[in-house]
């Protein structure tokens, strides 16, 4: 069985923020898991590989964008692990530090258009029938299996909180975290900052997931996107460089930079009652700064 078994450390986020406002910050270290297989990518990954190799599948299969972390996972994942990889890469051909290094790990990648990538089911039905062995892996980690390996962050803490903060892409890790903490009975109020624009679907991906898990403790920040998946602004760049050179903790535009800014925007306002006890999760991903590296310059 692939030895998917991880821990990574819970820190103290010591800002005078936070202390004037009478808050306890810890951040969870998932960026500290793996260089490649980063973050909440080894936890989405363990029950979904553990599957394929279940069954006898041995060629993974799987969708993103041009510096997707995820098909950087995958291709890392399927050579450490003994899978055949393919991506199916969203748009035009392009060469990039993210894609090189997919090759580099032995992935086979397919670009095609975003009007046939909006039917991942039918990209991969068409690839399949050709390849008995392959299994389908959605974009992002999308499934049960995902949001099962990211429940086990709630079975890490050393102590419960009061609120728990994650940046959302597919809904995976919120999902799964929700649905750890409802296990263990826990009151957690779950925070998800989508980094799309249009995030509202988070709450519906969390219940396609777990249809009989209720959803109060769950809310949806959507007014932290930037513009948009990968996109910044010169705001969000200044609170990135200060937070890291201040804290020694890499963050970056696409997914950690705007959970972080969600949250002391909103420490700022008073959203928390005074003593209360957070967590941030780092979900890694932290080679999607290449691609916006030029805003750092």
């Amino acid at each position: 069985m692939i030895p998917f078994d991880i821990h990574s450390p819970v820190e103290p986020l010591d800002f005078q923020l936070f202390n004037d406002k009478s808050l306890t910050v810890h951040i969870k270290r998932d960026d500290k898991i793996h260089p490649f297989i980063s973050g909440n990518k080894w936890r989405k990954l363990k029950y979904i590989l553990q599957s394929a190799q279940r069954v006898g599948k041995t060629h993974l299969v799987t969708f993103g964008g041009a510096w997707s972390n995820h098909l950087l996972a995958i291709a890392c994942a399927g050579a450490t692990f003994g899978f055949k990889t393919t991506g199916f890469v969203r748009g035009e051909p392009v060469s990039n530090p993210t894609l090189s290094l997919c090759k580099i790990y032995g992935m086979e990648l397919r670009f095609v258009n975003r009007a046939s990538y909006r039917d991942k089911p039918l990209l991969y039905a068409q690839y399949a029938a050709h390849v008995p062995t392959a299994y389908f892996v959605d974009e992002g980690g999308y499934s049960t299996e995902g949001a099962a390996g990211c429940a086990e962050i709630i079975d890490e803490l050393p102590r419960p909180y009061d609120h728990i903060f994650c940046a959302c892409g597919t809904g995976t890790t919120i999902a799964g975290l929700l649905h750890g903490c409802t296990e263990q009975g826990l009151g957690t109020q779950l925070h998800g900052v989508t980094v799309l624009a249009g995030g509202d679907f988070i709450p519906a991906a969390v219940h396609a997931l777990y249809p009989e898990m209720p959803l109060e403790h769950l809310t949806s920040h959507t007014g932290y996107h930037f513009g948009g998946y990968a996109k910044t602004t010169p705001t969000l760049t200044a609170f990135i460089k200060q937070f890291t050179s201040q804290t020694g903790i890499l963050i970056e535009p696409v997914y950690t930079g705007k959970l972080l800014y969600s949250l002391f925007d909103l420490a700022e306002h008073n959203h928390f009652n005074p003593g209360s006890s957070i967590l941030v999760v780092h979900t890694g991903g932290l080679t999607g700064i290449m691609g916006l590296h030029e805003q750092f310059a």
